[in-house]
């Protein structure tokens, strides 16, 4: 655990007591198991956003395609019969599509992604209202799919499932992220994307597979979020779930720039945001200020990483400046002398920059 990460652990833990000693009704049981179910839900959902924010991009769509897919999966199970591990499959499918989709048009035909992901943000609403006439999509009376409901919304030992799920995908996440070349390949791409690919990294390829992690999260989220409401209205179904990812990466120390930010710390990211609205909701603040909440961790994350990041500029370039041995400086005067210094011509090929003081004498071809 970096020191980042060790640090937003102890601001959790602070805010938490805080919570607790305002409202103890924070720590009971019924408010702890349903903040971990929805950790889970936008747990997983960060992750993927986070595997996009670290090439350097950005998801606008994944609240629009939570909704469109989600309400493709009621309609499978539910109004058309389909066996739900075939519908899983298809929807798994369908966000993996969608993400490559994504990826081939920022890639191959290198439109930003603001553009490409915005406009996906208004595609997919669109499609989800058109596909229900505007309706909403939900189960039937007496409609019961236990299997799926127990892996979705049930619980196992007082835990939520979807909270199990999101530690066992951030496992094996972190695995991809912190311990594969293909991670390396994600970190090396957002620091520095001409470098890497003249390094060898076929960019466009690694890019284009972010997406499709970051879609086939977004479809996984989208079940569950499903199963969760049970309902769908797509017309306000999955609003602003992009900026809930979005804030929880940056509170876990992503940046928007790219190339820096740890698996860890995107969960400690959406376990604060979580808390924060628990927070506001115990202490009867009005659920209107929910988003202006989120703004403003967004906003502080910002301002905190690029403050972050001028003070690490200004370290390395201390360091480099120590670093340079005298010796070194001295041999910059290739071209002509330093001031103070007087030339001697010693052989037609070499000459001698001679310090007026004599004290020193430094050659140079």
């Amino acid at each position: 655990m970096s020191k980042k990460d060790l640090g937003l652990l102890i601001l959790i833990l602070v805010v938490g007591t805080v919570v607790a000693i305002i409202n103890p009704r924070f720590l009971l049981p019924i408010n702890l198991a349903n903040t971990s179910n929805l950790i889970g839900l936008f747990g997983i959902l960060s992750i993927g956003q986070a595997f996009v924010i670290i090439t350097g991009g950005i998801e606008l769509s994944v609240g629009s395609v939570v909704a469109l897919l989600g309400t493709l999966f009621i309609d499978f199970i539910a109004v058309r019969g389909m066996d739900w591990p075939l519908a899983f499959v298809l929807i798994i499918a369908l966000g993996a599509v969608i993400g490559l989709m994504h990826g081939w048009l920022i890639t191959r035909l290198k439109l930003q992604p603001f553009v490409v992901t915005l406009c996906g943000l208004l595609i997919y609403r669109g499609v989800a209202r058109f596909y229900t006439a505007d309706g909403t999509a939900g189960f039937g009376f007496g409609q019961n799919f236990p299997d799926l409901e127990f892996l979705t919304a049930g619980r196992s030992y007082g835990v939520p499932n979807s909270f199990i799920a999101l530690i066992v995908i951030s496992i094996v996440m972190w695995v991809v992220l912190h311990r594969s070349v293909f991670g390396r390949y994600l970190y090396a791409i957002g620091k520095n994307e001409e470098a890497a690919k003249y390094s060898g990294i076929r960019t466009g390829r690694v890019v284009m597979a972010a997406y499709v992690i970051c879609g086939v999260l977004t479809a996984l989220s989208a079940i569950y979020f499903a199963m969760y409401t049970r309902s769908i209205s797509p017309a306000s179904h999955g609003q602003f779930y992009e900026l809930y990812a979005i804030a929880a990466a940056v509170l876990g120390g992503f940046s928007l720039r790219g190339g820096e930010g740890s698996l860890i710390g995107v969960i400690l990211g959406t376990v604060l945001l979580q808390e924060l609205q628990n927070l506001v909701n115990l202490l009867g603040i009005p659920s209107s200020l929910n988003f202006a909440v989120m703004g403003g961790v967004i906003l502080i994350g910002v301002l905190v990483d690029q403050q972050v990041g001028r003070v690490r500029a200004r370290r390395q370039m201390i360091d480099a400046t120590r670093k340079t041995s005298p010796a070194r400086r001295r041999s910059s005067c290739l071209s002509k002398p330093a001031l103070g210094c007087a030339e001697i011509q010693v052989r037609p090929s070499r000459k001698w920059w001679v310090p007026r003081t004599g004290a020193e004498r430094t050659q140079c071809t």
